[in-house]
């Protein structure tokens, strides 16, 4: 009675030649994977090793994106920051996306006063930029990355939910939930077996789009000394470091920059991509 475009969207997308946009995301987040999980792989030096004999060094065949001010080498603190900043990502990003999703399925079904509750929640929220209600909860819990997950996992689930609970609210009126309930389906049974199926690639594509604005809101708050702390390897926290040496050691902020824009665009292809291959009819 209900579909599964996910399931077959992902069969007849593995059937297909993939574009040129969809190899380029799966090669940036496959070499942020291992950059991730085995970075002395890729990263010559210890990213936490002081060399005094190495200040300020620019770019070289020895030290590929030069060396900071305490002479600890550029390139491989890029390369182990990756971690910090796909852990950024993931975990900035779960919670929301769980807990919305599920808030959403139940207030596009039942609707009435539980959506207008909800629209009063979504009222709240929206009416400050999301970067200075994070800023204000880290302030109050105290700067480091666990207060930010719980800043943004305070925050950001209402998008998702309210995201969601549009599709549900479309989806609802169609004949396959009508079916159901003649049917005499429970309320979760329609709304777990057949309704999430529908709606869960619009949270799929949403996700990915939102991992690669995780990463810059994590590094935001790097830079502005509420996430990850020095010496901790993070773009953020690298990006800050170099900012008094723009005039003479610019490769320090430089180069961090350069890998929050090629993870951003990563994530953001990948969404492209699955916004593409999972629309029902696609190929």
């Amino acid at each position: 009675m209900t579909t599964l475009p996910l399931r077959r969207s992902l069969t007849r997308s593995w059937r297909n030649r993939l574009p040129w946009p969809s190899l380029l995301s799966l090669l940036i987040l496959a070499f942020g994977l291992v950059a991730s999980f085995f970075p002395g792989w890729i990263a010559p030096f210890d990213p936490l090793r002081f060399d005094y004999r190495a200040i300020l060094k620019g770019p070289s065949v020895q030290h590929l994106f030069g060396t900071d001010n305490f002479g600890r080498d550029v390139f491989s603190r890029v390369i182990y920051a990756w971690r910090i900043d796909l852990e950024i990502a993931l975990f900035t990003t779960l919670f929301p996306m769980i807990f919305g999703t599920l808030v959403g399925l139940l207030v596009g079904f039942y609707g009435g006063i539980v959506e207008t509750l909800f629209q009063r929640v979504v009222d709240a929220v929206i009416t400050f930029p999301l970067l200075v209600l994070v800023i204000a909860i880290v302030a109050i819990l105290g700067p480091g990355l666990n207060s930010m997950y719980i800043a943004v996992g305070i925050i950001y689930w209402v998008f998702y939910a309210r995201l969601i609970a549009g599709e549900v609210s479309v989806q609802k009126r169609l004949d396959y939930v009508a079916a159901g309930r003649v049917m005499g389906y429970s309320h979760l049974r329609i709304i777990f077996r057949h309704l999430l199926p529908n709606v869960v690639t619009t949270t799929l594509v949403y996700w990915m789009t939102d991992m690669a604005l995780a990463i810059l809101l994590g590094s935001s708050l790097g830079y502005l000394g509420l996430g990850a702390q020095p010496p901790t390897a993070e773009w953020g926290v690298l990006i800050a470091s170099g900012k008094n040496f723009m005039d003479t050691a610019w490769w320090i902020t430089i180069f961090p920059g350069f890998a929050i824009v090629i993870t951003g665009l990563g994530f953001s292809l990948l969404g492209d991509t699955l916004a593409e291959y999972l629309r029902p009819g696609s190929r």
